[in-house]
């Protein structure tokens, strides 16, 4: 008489979506849409400070940005090309000035009342842009982009419902995509 022993396989286990993460931070020190000769040092002294690798390297498209990302990108030795994001600039830069200067607070939640369809209406836009951005990286893969204050607290706003703090100059956060849904970190 043979006996089968019946091997019982355990329950298949699905890895979560692994982490993608943006750190989206702001252009350095600027003269209209150039950076300054501080700007220029700011931007190589935190680029010694980053945190790489980067799978993407990403700008708003003015050239105040392209100009930080391209140093931060030669400061961690990076292959990929600079991309340019131009929906991670709002088109409504008169507006956000007004709602800024009736605001008197550079605070995302004070502009927000003194123009609600703005910052909803380009939270929306500029939220895409990042969402794009995520769904380009691969699996676990990093991206560092560059924009411009208030938009990108307007972009983490309409992509995690988060407001953060005015972001400054150089400074930034890191939005984390992880298991279908988004957090906010500072970048440390």
């Amino acid at each position: 008489m043979t006996s089968q022993v019946r091997i019982e396989q355990p329950p298949a286990v699905v890895p979560p979506d692994p982490m993608k993460i943006i750190e989206l931070r702001r252009h350095t020190d600027n003269d209209g849409d150039q950076l300054t000769d501080e700007g220029i040092t700011a931007a190589e002294q935190i680029g010694h400070r980053l945190h790489p690798p980067y799978d993407m390297f990403v700008s708003s498209g003015a050239a105040r940005a392209s100009q930080t990302v391209r140093i931060w990108r030669s400061a961690v030795g990076g292959q990929a090309p600079v991309e340019e994001q131009t929906r991670l600039r709002s088109r409504h830069e008169d507006r956000w000035r007004e709602a800024y200067k009736s605001a008197g607070s550079g605070e995302l939640a004070r502009m927000r009342d003194a123009d609600p369809e703005l910052v909803r209406e380009d939270s929306a836009t500029l939220a895409a842009a990042l969402q794009e951005i995520f769904d380009r990286l691969p699996d676990g893969g990093r991206a560092l982009a560059v924009g411009h204050s208030p938009t990108n607290e307007a972009a983490v706003l309409g992509l995690t419902g988060e407001f953060v703090d005015p972001i400054d100059k150089g400074a930034g956060v890191l939005v984390i995509q992880e298991a279908g849904s988004y957090r906010v970190e500072p970048v440390t």
